[in-house]
């Protein structure tokens, strides 16, 4: 099986439907220059406007993001994790070169085929940026290592290793370190079909 990148990946599944990125940006409320980005520039959004482009072309998230899929169940095994690195996001524009971080979202059931859940264990870097989002489904979030800022709605919460919460994503959103350090989280996005 061929492997694609995201943008590769929207863009197939668009030609395959006959959608036009101002369909699909229509559809999604993703801009039409924010999908062009991602398609042509290999650009890597946050998860809010992946997941409405997901909804835009009528398929899971997951099928943006999977090489292969297994109908059984999916072992991750933890040497695995880096392996499955899905995408990087909250690098500002010229990141890379700069040193920037970012958050890293290592999937952790990459192969499963049909989920509606999507389990990854995110490091946040002290330095990563993410603006407030919003999309459908539910989060739950599980403290790792470290401290953890929530900003859900107008409310601000710390979590701290071993706590956890869960909320409906539609409420405007964002995590980010609580401190100076890095911060490692389990997180379940669940979308409904």
């Amino acid at each position: 099986m061929a492997t694609f990148t995201l943008g590769e990946r929207i863009a197939e599944i668009r030609k395959t439907y006959s959608i036009s990125r101002e369909d699909l940006s229509m559809r999604s409320g993703v801009s039409a220059d924010l999908i062009a980005k991602i398609e042509d520039d290999g650009h890597i959004p946050d998860l809010a406007p992946l997941i409405k482009i997901s909804r835009g072309l009528g398929v899971r998230l997951g099928t943006l993001l999977d090489d292969q899929g297994q109908l059984g169940p999916v072992i991750c095994r933890a040497a695995d994790t880096a392996v499955f690195t899905r995408f990087k996001t909250g690098l500002p524009e010229g990141a890379l070169a700069t040193g920037h971080h970012g958050m890293s979202f290592n999937a952790l059931a990459a192969d499963k085929t049909g989920r509606h859940m999507e389990p990854f264990i995110v490091r946040i870097e002290a330095d990563a940026q993410q603006d407030k989002t919003t999309h459908e489904g539910e989060e739950f979030i599980y403290v790792l290592e470290g401290s953890l800022t929530l900003e859900y709605g107008t409310n601000k919460d710390f979590l701290n290793t071993g706590d956890s919460v869960y909320y409906d994503s539609i409420v405007p959103h964002r995590v980010y370190s609580a401190n100076d350090k890095a911060v490692k989280i389990l997180a379940v996005v669940y979308t409904p079909v």
